[in-house]
């Protein structure tokens, strides 16, 4: 009952990312369809507490076609998030809002919700999200930002950059801090094309904080969940993060079983920080025949259970997908969540043929009792743009 009460929880979650996700770009990459663009698509409140009660943010969607414009819709992840929008017609070149209000009565922890909003004219949703750190009590800056390099220091130096479309940009910003007593200046070096960084105050003020703004370009090399890099120079010295014991954050329930590797180029004894992107096609300009003519892949089924085994064991997994479409199927990267699970390169689809995806997963040094690993195909499909795949078992 447990494993099924899991895997509905990650296959509800992984269905609701594929179905919605979108690109978050800078201003020009906010623009959506030739219809509307956004002033942000990300909010982050940062740092507040649960005195401070419920917190508030507005965005602006500007029409920038040349008919009205409605905003029929706005859909909160959570009921701990109170929405209101621009109900009346939107005027070429006029704006409307969305306002949404953090009722922030759950206690001390991070949080990141979405909006989803339906936009008359848009064939997908827009995804806003709301960001931030909820405290039971004040932290100091040391508490707060645990890794550090030098005197400068990181909430994390793994960042969710969030998701992103072909031939656009996903902006965002994370806060630093200045544990130090006197100012820093920070640059950086071996940053990874198609990053680009910028920091609010440089120097960074003595025992306070300042905004990294980040802004990645998508290209056509990258498809799916990619890392870019960047190495902090702190007053001109490279430093290997130390990272200071936190807290530990609660989980979602059934997420203990979810098997995800840390990404072993970040955190203590590494010198980089990294930002992690989701990059899929852009269909947003697809006619309705563009659409019609697509690929459009079905699994026969989305998880493959192995059972119980012992750990050390070799399991050969596999999934038969069938190209119901009208054009070959395609899968332009597959990611695990896993470095124990690889899977096989995965040809082209004919319309009305199958294909199928093996995987081998090694339980070798895997801890026991139930796990669950991801696999998601970034594919060609405008109906199934993101196919998330689930091996799930136990081991002794």
């Amino acid at each position: 009952m447990k494993r099924l009460t899991v895997i509905t929880f990650f296959i509800l979650i992984a269905a609701s990312l594929g179905t919605v996700l979108r690109a978050q770009g800078s201003k020009a990459g906010n623009t959506y369809g030739g219809i509307v663009r956004f002033d942000k698509t990300v909010h982050d409140f940062g740092d507040i507490l649960v005195s401070d009660g419920p917190v508030s943010a507005t965005f602006t969607a500007e029409n920038v076609s040349g008919k009205n414009m409605v905003i029929y819709n706005v859909v909160s992840s959570c009921g701990c998030t109170d929405v209101t929008w621009t109900r009346e017609p939107v005027k070429p070149g006029e704006s409307g809002k969305v306002k949404a209000t953090y009722k922030n009565d759950e206690g001390g922890y991070p949080f990141d919700k979405t909006l989803t909003v339906y936009v008359s004219g848009l064939q997908q949703p827009v995804v806003l999200r709301l960001r931030g750190e909820s405290h039971a009590k004040k932290l100091s800056l040391k508490e707060m930002y645990p890794v550090r390099f030098g005197n400068l220091a990181f909430k994390s130096v793994d960042i969710k950059g969030g998701n992103m479309s072909q031939g656009q940009q996903k902006s965002g910003e994370v806060v630093v801090a200045n544990l130090g007593k006197k100012p820093l200046d920070v640059k950086f070096k071996d940053v990874s094309p198609g990053l680009s960084l910028k920091l609010s105050q440089n120097p960074v003020p003595a025992g306070g904080t300042a905004k990294l703004s980040y802004t990645v370009t998508a290209d056509r090399k990258h498809w799916g969940k990619n890392y870019y890099y960047a190495t902090p120079l702190v007053d001109g010295v490279s430093y290997k993060a130390v990272v200071s014991p936190v807290q530990s954050q609660k989980k979602e329930a059934g997420t203990e079983a979810l098997l995800a590797d840390p990404n072993p180029l970040l955190g203590a004894g590494k010198p980089s920080i990294g930002i992690f992107t989701v990059t899929k096609e852009d269909f947003s300009s697809w006619t309705k025949a563009q659409r019609d003519a697509a690929a459009s892949p079905v699994a026969d089924e989305s998880t493959f259970s192995f059972g119980k085994v012992k750990a050390g064991a070799k399991i050969d997994a596999s999934f038969i997908i069938k190209n119901t479409g009208k054009s070959a199927f395609k899968v332009y990267k597959i990611d695990s969540e896993s470095s124990r699970l690889s899977a096989s390169p995965f040809g082209d689809v004919a319309p009305g043929r199958k294909g199928t995806l093996k995987c081998t997963l090694d339980t070798s040094g895997m801890p026991k009792g139930e796990c669950l690993i991801v696999v998601t195909l970034t594919t060609n499909s405008p109906l199934r743009p993101i196919m998330n795949l689930f091996v799930t078992g136990w081991i002794e």
